[in-house]
């Protein structure tokens, strides 16, 4: 195991190792789009995004989500809200005038503690999941929303429509999603390209950029480690870190790579690359694996230990769910009408946090473990803390509070020295 933000006896002590950045699904049972229309039409159950302690911080939003956005095909409310963020901040001054909306600070200029993991400092603990930039076309727009890091992606080799629409669907109830995109974007070549910009600026060399890469749809489950490989060569160079992803639910076949027989070539693929940049850069590329939380405890043991043995840095825990907990609020038959993908929100706290702790207890202390799934408020961020988690990431909240949230978890969950 890669000795990458190795803990020091404690959840909130960190060791410094490895270098800073330096420069150099299915299309079955898909619903009509019937359904789309409803989603459309105003519900009465539709819960409140504003606390009653903190309107004035939620308000704008929420009317913003209520009257404009939540009125918007949900996949078409995501591409104008990515946009206005890129637009916004390629305007002169674009970066401050963020920050200073919504209450974050200067990175460059950020004198609160950090905390170093895979070779990084994070001045927050949140960062987000891949799926919302998943051609990197505003990373660093949306760190200065006040995410500690962001991870693009997820991309394949190939550029790819992913799944038939409607694919995206909003439980406003619950503040949470479901999708089956089924890993649309423009490659892994145009990704590259965007973040070889990004790097350019001296904020962009110290950015903390993920790249979350999946297989090409088109791409036989025998041939994916090629696949995989294909990506990490191109990416690493400008990736603070890569993530594998092989539990999406949204591609035929994906997660049966989660099998260790089938992953290990593809994680061995991965490193081989990771370890060729490492020496043309001159500093590490942390590697992980992002897991499902539907697996079987003991298959969950199984990745962690295989982890360990091909030098992963740690792992990813976890992606959406296929599961529809008896919990939801929507109910069952606009559930049943929604049909496959994955889920996301709240009611994945419990299986993350369970899944976070069966890695904390197999993995040895220097394996970073990032823990996704249900985070939506700074006292989650906390729990997956002291419950060994290195990271934290969150997505689904993001959609439901707005651009303040990762600002404002931020401050919330107070210093990380």
């Amino acid at each position: 195991m890669a000795r990458c933000g190795a803990r020091t006896g404690s959840t909130t002590e960190w060791c410094r190792c490895c270098c800073p950045w330096s420069p150099c699904s299915t299309s079955r049972a898909l619903p009509s789009r019937d359904l789309a229309a409803e989603e459309l039409r105003p519900r009465p159950r539709t819960v409140s995004l504003v606390t009653s302690d903190d309107t004035t911080r939620h308000g704008p939003y929420a009317a913003l989500f209520r009257l404009v956005l939540s009125r918007l095909e949900p996949e078409q409310a995501h591409r104008l809200t990515m946009r206005a963020l890129a637009g916004a901040h390629a305007l002169p001054g674009g970066p401050r005038l963020l920050r200073a909306l919504f209450g974050t600070l200067d990175p460059m200029r950020d004198a609160r503690p950090a905390r170093r993991v895979l070779g990084a400092e994070h001045r927050s603990p949140l960062g987000l999941a891949a799926g919302f930039d998943k051609d990197g076309e505003a990373p660093l727009a949306l760190l200065d929303l006040g995410f500690g890091h962001v991870e693009v992606g997820t991309v394949t080799a190939k550029a790819q429509p992913g799944n038939p629409r409607p694919r995206s669907f909003r439980l406003v109830e619950d503040r949470a999603l479901i999708n089956r995109m089924g890993f649309n974007n423009h490659g892994a070549q145009a990704l590259a390209r965007r973040l070889a910009r990004a790097r350019r600026t001296e904020r962009g060399q110290r950015a903390v950029i993920g790249v979350n890469i999946g297989k090409s749809k088109i791409t036989a489950l025998e041939d994916a480690a090629e696949d995989y490989r294909f990506s990490a060569r191109l990416l690493a160079p400008y990736a603070s870190y890569l993530a594998i992803n092989v539990s999406s639910p949204n591609t035929p076949g994906l997660r049966d790579l989660q099998s260790v027989e089938m992953l290990r070539p593809i994680l061995e693929a991965v490193v081989q690359e990771a370890d060729a940049a490492r020496t043309r850069l001159r500093r590490q590329v942390p590697v992980l694996v992002k897991i499902a939380p539907d697996l079987h405890d003991d298959d969950v043991r199984a990745i962690a230990q295989l982890a360990l043995e091909v030098g992963l840095a740690g792992v990813i825990a976890a992606n959406t769910t296929i599961a529809r907990p008896d919990s939801l609020t929507a109910g069952s038959e606009r559930i049943a009408r929604i049909g496959a993908g994955g889920l996301s929100g709240p009611m994945l706290a419990e299986r993350s946090l369970q899944v976070l702790r069966l890695l904390r207890s197999t993995l040895p202390e220097d394996a970073v473990v990032i823990s996704c799934g249900g985070v939506t408020t700074a006292q989650d961020v906390r729990e997956r803390l002291a419950a060994g988690a290195d990271l934290v990431q969150g997505y689904t909240a993001m959609i439901y509070e707005g651009p303040s949230w990762p600002g404002r978890l931020a401050r919330e969950v107070g210093p990380l020295g």
